[in-house]
């Protein structure tokens, strides 16, 4: 489903991100990406939905050639992949129903299946009773929720996480962590950034740790591995 082939990125500044990253993540994985901050994880999560490219190497996603893709075909890519980020990124002035259903929009759903299927991810997500509130209404964890049900309304095969839980206490973390296993039980697969020793710890699932831009380990049901 992914694969990455000697994959490097250096950026302008001379910055080397990732130095020959190998890997391959299959379908209905859960992966944890674990590692130092400025170790190259984001850059990593970024180059998988097209957000940044390789300066050197090949990246397949779900039969893309991410480096040979034109432009006009990128926004049809990324509608098999859902991204949930830290910060939320949700659209203040539209209500928590609009919020969702708007991803459908850009790719031009049928109304009557947009509205069938945002109530359901509304009610994946346990917000059916919030869908006319706005994001500020909203907690923190609450507001994550709705990331999650934006990310997953166009039914994607991968859900990229970066830090979805890094804003979050302890128990609404645990509550979003559940929802993604869940997500995952039903056949997405998960790839998530996080600094969340106890998490990854819990959990046991396939964890790598990128250390100065390359993997340092690749574990199927690994820990943290890294002090607080």
């Amino acid at each position: 489903m992914i694969e990455m082939q000697d994959v490097w990125k250096t950026y302008p500044d001379g910055t080397q991100a990732l130095r020959g990253v190998s890997i391959q993540v299959d379908r209905n994985d859960f992966l944890y990406v674990v590692g130092p901050s400025g170790a190259g994880k984001s850059t990593f999560m970024k180059l998988i939905y097209r957000e940044e490219r390789p300066t050197k190497g090949q990246i397949f996603v779900n039969g893309f050639n991410i480096e040979k893709l034109k432009q006009r075909k990128i926004p049809y890519f990324r509608r098999n992949i859902g991204v949930v980020f830290q910060d939320f990124r949700l659209l203040p002035k539209l209500t928590i129903y609009e919020n969702i259903s708007f991803a459908m929009e850009v790719i031009e759903a049928n109304p009557k299946q947009m509205k069938k299927r945002t109530m359901e991810v509304l009610e994946l997500v346990k917000l059916r009773d919030k869908a006319n509130s706005l994001p500020g209404q909203l907690s923190g964890g609450e507001q994550q929720r709705v990331a999650i049900a934006r990310a997953i309304v166009n039914n994607p095969s991968v859900i990229v996480a970066d830090e979805p839980t890094g804003n979050l206490d302890p128990d609404t973390s645990w509550g979003i962590m559940k929802l993604l296993e869940e997500i995952n039980f039903r056949g997405t697969t998960i790839i998530m950034a996080t600094h969340n020793r106890d998490i990854v710890n819990n959990m046991r699932k396939r964890v790598i740790a990128i250390e100065n831009g390359l993997i340092a380990r690749d574990e199927v049901r690994g820990d943290y591995g890294y002090e607080d």
